[in-house]
C-alpha cells in the first residue's frame, strides 16, 4: 500500500478535524441567559450530515435534534420556557463530542446598541463607588462584543458572559444596566444584555444593507454597499469592466515591450468595488457586530446614538427607519420592542443654536416606527459633558417604557407631555398637550422657559408661558398681537423645565405656520420711501445673472442706493442685513451684481453708510464711512487703494482687482473703521460654490470678506434686494 506524504497526511488530518468540530457561536456560553415564553432558539456547526442534540436542562425527554446542513450548520428551537434563575445547564452532543454550558438562565433578553453613551459604563457614571458596591445582582449578565468591523455579513462572534457583582458591574452599558436594573426589581426575573456598542459611531455602520433597500431615500447608501459586495450583479459587472481594461492593458503593454515604446500606468482598480471596512463605512458593524447575534432569542432592543449624526435634521428619521426595519427583518421576531433615548443638550463646538433642536424634532418623528419608544433627557443632561453622567435616571426610563408598552403595566407613566394641537387667539396661543398624567407643572417650580412664538414682528422672540388648566400652556408676548407660530426647548443648550404630573419633561418641538414675513418692510425705518431696483435669487446664482425682478430701465435720479440681504443657513434662523449709502453713481444699472456686461467696478468709499442687521458682532449705525469693492475680476489682498487700516496679508476691505475682467468676482460693502465686511457676494459664476456672507467671515483664515467661502449651496434661502430713494 502507498504511503501519503507526511505533511499531506497533516493536513487531511487537520480538515478532517475542522470538519469534525462541533461548536456553538462564540457568544453562547456559561452564565448566558435565554429569552423566556418563545421558542428557544440554538444554533451551531457539525461534521455535514450530522446529527445534534440539544437539552436545556436535564429532563432527557425534552431534548432536540437536528442534522447539520452541507455547510456544517444547524439550529433547533428548543420548548419556550417559564423564567428561571436557579442555573440550568445547555448541553449539546453529536457522536462521540459533548458540548456544555453551565449556569445558563432564563429570563428577559436586551441587545444595547449604539455610541459612546450606550457603551459608557458604570464606572463612569454618577456615584460609581456606592452603585458598584451595591451591585449584587447575580441574575443580571452582560454580554460585551468587542469592536469589530467587516464587509460582509459575518457568522459568528466571540464574548464572555459577566454576572453582575460589585466585582464585575463596573464595565456594564450603564444605560443598559440601570433599565436591567429596574425590570429585574419589577419582573422578577432573570436580565441578560447584548452589549454591542461602539463610541464615535454614525448609525449607518450599524444598518443593514436590508435597512437601506427599505427607505427610498438612501437609495445611494443602498447602491454604494451593493457595488462592494462580490455577490452582487453591479460587482460583477464593474469587475469584469476593470479585468476587460486590464486585459487590453496586458496586450498593449506586451506590444509596447517588442516595439520598446512607453508603458502606460495600469488601471487603478476601482474604488467603488472596494470592500468597506471602516468603522465608518455603512453596514460594517451590522456585519461584525450585529449579524452574528441574529436569531438569538430577545425581547427588544434599547439604542443611544445620534451625536454623530446629529447635523441631519430629519434625514436622521430615515436612518433609524432603515436601522429599526433591517434589524426587525433580520431577526424575524416582528416588530419588537424598539426603546430609544434622545441626545442631550451639549454646545456641539461654533454649530448654529437650533441645530440639536432640528435633530431632537427628527427623533421624535421616530415614534412614528411602531412598537418604539423615546426616552427625553433634557432635564438629566450635562451641557458642559456629551455624556451626562446620570445614566440611572436614563435607565429608569427606559425600563418605564418597557414595563408599560411591553409587560403590559398600564398604570406606569413613561412619557412628558406630548404636543396635541396648537389653538391661535387675538394676542395669544394656547398650546394643549396629552400625557399630562395628572396636570402640566414645572419641574423646578419656576417660570416655564424657552417657550417662543413668532408675530407681525417677524421673529421668535421669548414668551411668557402660563399652565392652564390640566392640560394648556397659554403664551404671549409683549409687543406682539399676532402670534401664529411657536417652538419650544429650540436651542442647542436648552434644559426647558415643562413636565407632567410624574415629572417627565416635554421634548422640543415646534408648531404653527410662520408666515412669509418680508424682512425689508418689518425692519428697515423709511423702507417706504425706497424703491426697488434689483430682485435675485441668489441660491441660483451662475454665469448668467438672471433677476427675478429688474427694473433698473425705469429708475433715474437717486440719492440714495440701500442692499438687503437675507441668508437662511440650512435649518437655522433667517440671517439679514440693510446696508445704505450715498448713490455712488448715477446709473441704476451699475447697482446690480457687478458682472462685465453690467460694467460695473468700483473701489471706492461711500459716504452715510447705514448698517442695520440682526447679525451677532455687525456693527450698525448711521452717517458712517462705508467702502465698495464692486468688479468682475480677479482680486488680491494688495491694498493699492490705501485703505486705511486693511490688510495686506488677508482679503479683507482693501482688496485690489486683476485681469482677467470676467473673473473670480466681487460685491461686498465694507465698514473700514470697524474693520468689518457688512455683506460679501462673490464668485457667482459658481453657483452653487458661490461666496455669501453677511459680517466677518471665518471659513478660510486668509479671507474676512468670504473670499473662498463657497458656500452658497449651505443656504435654504438666500435673497439680495437693491433699492434706491428717489431724488426730490
Amino acid at each position: 500500500m502507498k504511503r501519503l506524504p507526511i505533511f499531506l497526511c497533516a493536513i487531511l488530518c487537520l480538515s478532517a478535524s475542522a470538519r469534525a468540530e462541533l461548536r456553538l457561536p462564540g457568544f453562547f456560553g456559561d452564565h448566558m441567559v435565554l429569552q423566556r415564553d418563545a421558542p428557544i432558539p440554538v444554533w451551531g456547526w457539525a461534521d455535514p450530515g450530522a446529527e445534534v442534540s440539544v437539552l436545556l436542562g436535564t429532563d432527557e425527554a425534552k431534548a432536540v435534534t437536528a442534522k447539520a446542513g452541507e455547510d456544517g450548520r444547524w439550529k433547533v428551537a428548543l420548548p419556550a420556557m417559564e423564567a428561571n434563575a436557579e442555573g440550568l445547564s445547555l448541553t449539546v452532543k453529536s457522536g462521540d463530542k459533548t458540548l456544555t454550558l453551565k449556569d445558563v438562565l432564563v429570563g428577559e433578553v436586551w441587545l444595547c446598541s449604539g455610541q459612546s453613551n450606550m457603551e459608557w459604563t458604570v464606572a463612569a457614571s454618577l456615584n460609581p463607588a456606592e452603585e458598584i458596591a451595591a451591585a449584587n445582582f447575580p441574575a443580571i449578565r452582560q454580554m460585551k462584543i468587542a469592536h469589530l468591523t467587516a464587509p460582509t455579513p459575518q457568522q459568528d462572534v466571540s464574548s464572555v458572559w459577566q454576572v453582575c457583582s460589585p466585582e464585575t458591574a463596573g464595565s456594564f452599558t450603564a444605560a443598559g444596566y440601570y433599565m436591567a436594573r429596574e425590570l429585574h426589581r419589577e419582573l422578577g426575573v432573570p436580565i441578560g444584555l447584548l452589549n454591542s456598542s461602539w463610541g464615535g459611531t454614525r448609525i449607518e455602520p450599524w444598518t443593514p444593507l436590508e435597512g437601506f433597500a427599505k427607505v427610498p431615500a438612501l437609495a445611494a447608501i443602498h447602491d454604494k454597499v451593493l457595488n462592494t459586495l462580490p455577490t452582487s450583479e453591479p460587482y460583477r459587472v464593474g469587475l469584469q469592466r476593470h479585468m476587460d481594461e486590464v486585459s487590453g492593458w496586458l496586450a498593449a503593454a506586451k506590444e509596447s515591450l517588442a516595439t520598446q515604446q512607453s508603458v502606460p500606468a495600469t488601471p487603478v482598480f476601482p474604488a467603488a468595488l472596494q470592500p468597506l471596512t471602516a468603522h465608518t463605512a455603512p453596514t460594517t458593524l451590522y456585519n461584525a457586530m450585529i449579524q452574528p447575534l441574529v436569531g438569538y432569542g430577545m425581547r427588544g432592543a434599547i439604542w443611544y446614538q445620534g451625536e454623530s449624526n446629529h447635523t441631519e435634521g430629519m434625514a436622521y428619521a430615515d436612518k433609524q427607519q432603515a436601522l429599526v426595519s433591517g434589524w426587525r427583518g433580520q431577526w424575524g421576531l416582528g416588530d419588537f420592542p424598539f426603546c430609544y433615548v434622545q441626545i442631550a443638550p451639549w454646545q456641539y463646538g461654533t454649530s448654529e443654536p437650533t441645530i440639536l433642536a432640528r435633530f431632537w424634532e427628527a427623533q421624535t418623528a421616530c415614534l412614528a416606527i411602531p412598537n418604539s419608544g423615546m426616552v427625553v433627557t433634557s432635564d438629566i443632561g450635562d451641557v458642559k459633558d456629551i455624556h451626562p453622567k446620570n445614566k440611572q435616571e436614563v435607565g429608569r426610563r427606559l425600563a418605564l417604557l418597557a414595563l408599560k408598552h411591553t409587560y403590559g403595566r398600564d398604570e406606569l407613566v413613561a412619557s412628558g407631555p406630548v404636543f396635541r394641537e396648537l389653538v391661535v387667539e387675538p394676542g395669544r396661543l394656547l398650546v394643549k398637550f396629552d400625557e399630562v398624567a395628572g396636570g402640566l407643572k414645572s419641574r423646578d417650580g419656576q417660570p416655564l422657559t424657552h417657550f417662543e412664538l413668532i408675530g407681525e414682528t417677524g421673529e421668535f422672540v421669548a414668551a411668557e408661558a402660563k399652565i392652564e388648566g390640566a392640560d394648556t400652556v397659554v403664551l404671549t408676548a409683549a409687543g406682539v398681537k399676532d402670534p401664529a407660530a411657536m417652538r419650544y426647548g429650540w436651542h442647542k443648550l436648552a434644559e426647558p423645565n415643562l413636565a407632567n404630573g410624574a415629572g417627565l419633561p416635554a421634548s422640543a418641538f415646534r408648531a404653527g405656520e410662520v408666515p412669509d414675513y418680508d424682512f425689508f418692510s418689518l425692519k428697515v425705518p423709511g423702507a417706504d420711501d425706497y424703491a426697488l431696483v434689483y430682485d435675485l435669487d441668489l441660491t441660483k446664482l451662475g454665469p448668467e445673472i438672471a433677476y427675478r425682478e429688474d427694473r433698473s430701465g425705469e429708475i433715474a435720479g437717486f440719492d440714495r442706493v440701500g442692499y438687503f440681504l437675507e441668508l437662511t443657513p440650512s435649518g437655522g434662523p433667517r440671517q439679514w442685513v440693510w446696508a445704505a449709502m450715498d448713490a455712488f453713481t448715477t446709473e441704476a444699472k451699475k447697482l446690480g451684481i457687478p458682472t462685465e456686461k453690467s460694467g460695473a467696478v468700483f473701489q471706492t468709499a461711500v459716504a452715510n453708510l447705514s448698517v442695520l442687521s440682526n447679525v451677532d458682532g455687525l456693527t450698525a449705525g448711521e452717517g458712517l464711512a462705508g467702502n465698495l469693492e464692486f468688479w468682475p475680476h480677479n482680486y488680491g489682498a494688495e491694498n493699492r487703494a490705501q485703505v486705511p487700516g486693511a490688510s495686506e496679508q488677508l482679503w479683507d476691505f482693501g482688496d485690489s482687482y486683476v485681469p482677467p475682467v470676467a473673473g473670480y468676482g466681487s460685491m461686498q460693502v465694507h465698514h473700514p473703521a470697524a474693520k468689518q465686511t457688512v455683506f460679501a457676494i462673490n464668485h457667482w459664476n459658481a453657483g452653487p460654490g458661490a461666496d455669501l456672507g453677511i459680517g466677518n467671515s471665518s471659513k478660510d483664515s486668509r479671507s474676512r470678506d468670504w473670499t473662498f467661502a463657497g458656500n452658497a449651496g449651505s443656504y435654504e434661502t438666500a435673497r439680495l434686494r437693491v433699492f434706491v430713494r428717489k431724488a426730490e
